[in-house]
């Protein structure tokens, strides 16, 4: 594997297969704008014939709570007909309202909504139309889909718009690092939840690295590990030092919360994905190679720069089945171009599979990042784009086999 890649060198391995060579097919249908949100959900049916998705008759603002979006699927074996699932109102631009299957299942989906003063979520037979509901919101789900953990929303609006719900205030908005609120784990069999953790229970872990004197704390992006044994969480701060940005710290826990552990104490982690059960690919600042993707082992010290002169972007990363590929978007460049491309592990090479470009108006709150999910199979992947007037899904096909 050539470990450094010049400029040159980069662009000539994109040149290999030309911007747009990829075949891009849109699903999706205006008048009404169409989208999934986050990369690390399960948007496709075990047999990659169905996809799910979000829709809404409007753009550009944030969420109000009386704005109702619909869920819905994609056939893409019937002419990508959508077909109504139903709807909710506990929902954001960036992650919708945490719509996927359920692991495992080819028959289940599961989404939050807002019902009688609470956050809930519901388990839909696509089939059947039967339908249960929880009376706790989700995040992230088991790989057996039994359970789930699931930050508090309302603070999560509160301190980051974008990812958290309107509708319900946080009745700990004046309190820096409660007690009483953080990561629960939700039982979808049952719908009992407990709290695993809480803010105050962070703050105890030291931080040799920054000082949140003052600081007012959250925690956003929790994703179980494949074999269901620890789970990832980033605990986030803003105080007078971060003044409008946040400083964070990557974790990692066990199922119960127990053992805790800083996998990136050093303030920066961003976007991140589980490699297998004890690695985790993340885009951050270490010291050996300033902001760069890493790939970390659980519960060590050791740490390895990915494409340290390839993935020179952060973006929304993603391995296809097998570790072989990543597929990793970036934020739009000065001309609002989003660039979508594969990573080669084994080699160090880069695919380019195309740009798209995001008007100046999807910014902020309300951007639409391209978020690629992958297939089952790893043939197809599927993005957010708004590159032909409005936000719509789009199914490209992936050039080289997992």
């Amino acid at each position: 594997m050539k470990p450094h890649w010049s400029r040159r060198e980069f662009l000539a391995t994109l040149a290999a297969v030309p911007a747009g060579a990829a075949r891009v097919r849109r699903i999706t249908t205006g008048p009404k704008y169409h989208w999934f949100g986050y990369y690390d959900k399960l948007q496709f049916d075990p047999t990659g014939r169905y996809v799910l998705g979000m829709e809404v008759d409007f753009e550009h603002r944030s969420p109000r709570p009386d704005d109702v979006i619909q869920v819905g699927m994609v056939d893409l074996a019937d002419n990508d007909r959508w077909t109504e699932l139903g709807s909710s109102r506990a929902w954001n631009w960036q992650q919708g309202c945490m719509l996927q299957w359920l692991p495992g299942s080819k028959d289940e989906i599961i989404w939050n909504d807002r019902e009688g003063g609470r956050f809930v979520a519901h388990i839909l037979n696509v089939r059947t139309g039967k339908r249960r509901t929880i009376p706790a919101p989700i995040y992230t789900l088991s790989p057996d889909g039994t359970w789930a953990v699931a930050p508090d929303f309302r603070r999560l609006n509160d301190c980051r718009p974008g990812y958290g719900y309107a509708g319900l205030p946080d009745p700990n908005a004046n309190i820096l690092a409660p007690d009483d609120a953080g990561i629960w784990r939700v039982d979808l069999r049952t719908g009992k939840q407990r709290l695993l953790l809480s803010f105050a229970d962070a703050l105890k872990v030291p931080n040799p690295h920054g000082d949140w004197t003052g600081a007012k704390h959250w925690f956003n992006h929790l994703l179980i590990a494949p074999d269901g044994n620890r789970f990832i969480f980033l605990h986030r701060w803003r105080g007078k030092k971060e003044g409008k940005s946040f400083a964070t710290r990557m974790f990692t826990a066990d199922r119960d919360g127990r053992n805790l552990y800083v996998v990136d104490p050093y303030g920066r982690t961003s976007h991140f994905i589980w490699r297998d059960a004890s690695h985790i690919l993340a885009w951050a600042w270490h010291p050996s190679h300033g902001d760069k993707f890493y790939l970390y082992e659980d519960r060590s010290e050791r740490v390895e720069a990915i494409g340290p002169d390839v993935m020179t972007r952060n973006g929304h990363c993603t391995y296809l089945p097998g570790n072989r590929w990543i597929v990793n978007d970036a934020y739009p460049d000065k001309e609002r171009n989003q660039p979508l491309y594969l990573y080669d592990v084994a080699t160090g090479r880069a695919i380019e599979l195309g740009r798209f470009h995001s008007p100046a108006a999807y910014t902020g709150e309300w951007r639409c990042d391209l978020h690629p999910r992958s297939s089952p199979d790893g043939t197809k992947l599927c993005i957010d784009s708004p590159h032909e007037g409005g936000r719509q899904m789009y199914l490209i096909d992936v050039p080289v086999r997992p």
